[in-house]
C-alpha cells in the first residue's frame, strides 16, 4: 500500500550505525515517504531530531514503544555516506 511507512527495524544497533542505515535508506525513497525507524538505543530520542534538523528531513516523533518516524524531505542536505552527522564538502 502507498500510504504505508517504509519500517528499518534498528533493533539494539547503536544510533551511529542507525543512522548510517537511515541516510541510505532514505536516500533511495520519495519526498514524502514515511520512515518508522525501531531502535532502543537510548540515545535515538536525541540523535534522530538533531540528525532530522541537520539534513531537513521532517522528524514525526515517537509512533510507538521506541519507534520514530522520519518523513523523508524533497531537497534534504546531503551528508557523508559513512558520518551522516556530517554535511558533504561540495568542494571535493
Amino acid at each position: 500500500m502507498a500510504n504505508e511507512p517504509v519500517v528499518l527495524d534498528g533493533g539494539d544497533r547503536r544510533c551511529v550505525l542507525l543512522l548510517i542505515e537511515l541516510r541510505g535508506l532514505v536516500d533511495s525513497l520519495d519526498p514524502g515517504t514515511v520512515v518508522h525507524l525501531r531502535a532502543t538505543d537510548p540515545a535515538a530520542p536525541i540523535d534522530l531530531p538533531a540528525w532530522c534538523h541537520l539534513t531537513g528531513h521532517d522528524y514525526l516523533g515517537v509512533v510507538g514503544d521506541h519507534v520514530y518516524a522520519v518523513q523523508v524531505a524533497g531537497a534534504p542536505t546531503p551528508t557523508q555516506p559513512d558520518r551522516p552527522w556530517h554535511v558533504k564538502d561540495s568542494s571535493r
